[in-house]
């Protein structure tokens, strides 16, 4: 079962906002916070990465082959 991807946004009252990416793995994250910065006319002031960074994708390669027995 694959993780789901999502960003958790956070408004203080004071409209501070901050983000944070939950199932992205490697940097995809910043992707999305460059979105964000361009919805909300905003810049990033201060970030860091989660463990999520560290992770890397699996991929299986399955390889098919003929055999001949004598």
């Amino acid at each position: 079962m694959t993780e789901q991807k999502r960003v958790v946004l956070t408004v203080t009252s004071e409209g501070l906002v901050s983000a944070e990416t939950q199932g992205l793995i490697g940097d995809a994250c910043l992707d999305y916070i460059a979105i964000l910065e361009d919805l909300l006319d905003a810049r990033t002031v201060e970030s860091a990465y989660t463990a999520d960074y560290s992770k890397r994708t699996v991929t299986s390669n399955q390889e098919e082959r003929n055999v001949e027995h004598a």
